[in-house]
């Protein structure tokens, strides 16, 4: 090789790499939209309607929302279609509430219950108080995390202190600890958010971390496609069996970000699957409209509430058999 083709030569082969690289995107991930209720039933807990809880809401919306979640008010998203001040609520009521709110539609709740008790003593009073809650995904029930702190042994409050002052001294302890459990609600979310991330650079050749304790379950998944994994509900409806296994064919090819699927209920012209997937819903149902033109398939495709419905417009067929121009 001359002198004059060596540097040609690198230098195409970094055009390519770039062009490579830029062809090769990593996919956008989709941040869940928060909601944080209260879960008051128990009566033992401090219901919705109190200073305290209102304290506790708030701390932990702070926290989520600095660290870049979307978190929703359930009053300002609920006001039209729902009755609103009421306590004591079951957690069926509350997930029937947050399934339903489409504008915007709600991924995950964060349902908490704060517990509060007061000893009085001759020289002094001792305050007790207790976080628990969960974080929930909405539509498939899969529970992300559990989470629970209590106040440390030590907390005080003055010997004479009266209902106000019980009051405000709860509030402030519950708010430190809601500091605390929304920590930890951020390194949840965010190990279900930033998982796969596929960044190789971290780790050495012998597949250890350079100084970091990163995942190394994301080292499975190179794809460039990040985010949490999301259940999916598939429903095709006027599908034969063997359009079924060529969408499945499309779908196992063709579609990024996959992780698994599985059926559901299968039953005539109507299947339905369970599908995990890290990608993008709206990318998700630009792909299954792209899979029915691929197919050669006429159809609509709906979308609400983490659930796709795909009809098949079956056209009819023709039974009469022509000979041609025989006489």
């Amino acid at each position: 090789m001359t002198r004059f083709a060596t540097p040609l030569f690198i230098v195409l082969v970094t055009i390519l790499t770039i062009n490579t690289t830029l062809s090769n995107p990593a996919q956008s991930a989709e941040l869940p939209n928060l909601m944080i209720m209260g879960e008051d039933n128990d009566m033992d807990a401090i219901p919705r309607d109190s200073r305290v809880f209102r304290r506790v809401l708030n701390a932990l919306a702070e926290t989520l929302n600095t660290d870049g979640f979307d978190v929703y008010d359930e009053t300002a998203v609920s006001l039209d279609n729902f009755a609103q001040g009421r306590s004591r609520r079951m957690d069926a009521e509350l997930i029937d509430i947050a399934r339903s709110i489409t504008r915007p539609p709600i991924d995950v709740i964060v349902m908490f219950e704060i517990y509060a008790s007061a000893e009085r003593l001759d020289y002094t009073t001792k305050v007790r108080t207790r976080l628990s809650g969960r974080l929930l995904d909405v539509h498939s029930g899969r529970r992300l995390g559990n989470f629970e702190v209590a106040s440390p042994r030590n907390f005080r409050a003055p010997v004479n202190c009266n209902r106000e002052c019980i009051l405000e001294t709860v509030g402030d302890n519950a708010r430190l600890l809601a500091r605390d459990i929304g920590d930890v609600l951020v390194e949840k979310l965010g190990d279900e958010v930033d998982y796969g991330t596929g960044n190789q650079n971290s780790y050495n050749d012998d597949g250890y971390g350079a100084g970091k304790t990163n995942d190394l379950a994301s080292r499975s998944n190179m794809d460039g496609c990040k985010g949490r994994v999301q259940d999916v509900f598939l429903n095709f409806q006027n599908f034969s069996e063997q359009e079924m296994l060529d969408m499945e064919d499309v779908i196992l090819a063709k579609f990024s970000c996959y992780v698994d699927h599985r059926p559901a209920v299968s039953q005539g012209r109507n299947h339905e699957y369970a599908y995990k997937t890290r990608l993008h819903t709206g990318k998700l149902k630009r792909n299954l409209v792209r899979a029915l033109e691929y197919l050669g398939m006429s159809g609509r495709v709906r979308y609400q509430g983490k659930e796709f419905t795909i009809t098949k417009i079956n056209k009819r067929r023709s039974r009469y058999y022509n000979e041609g121009s025989k006489w």
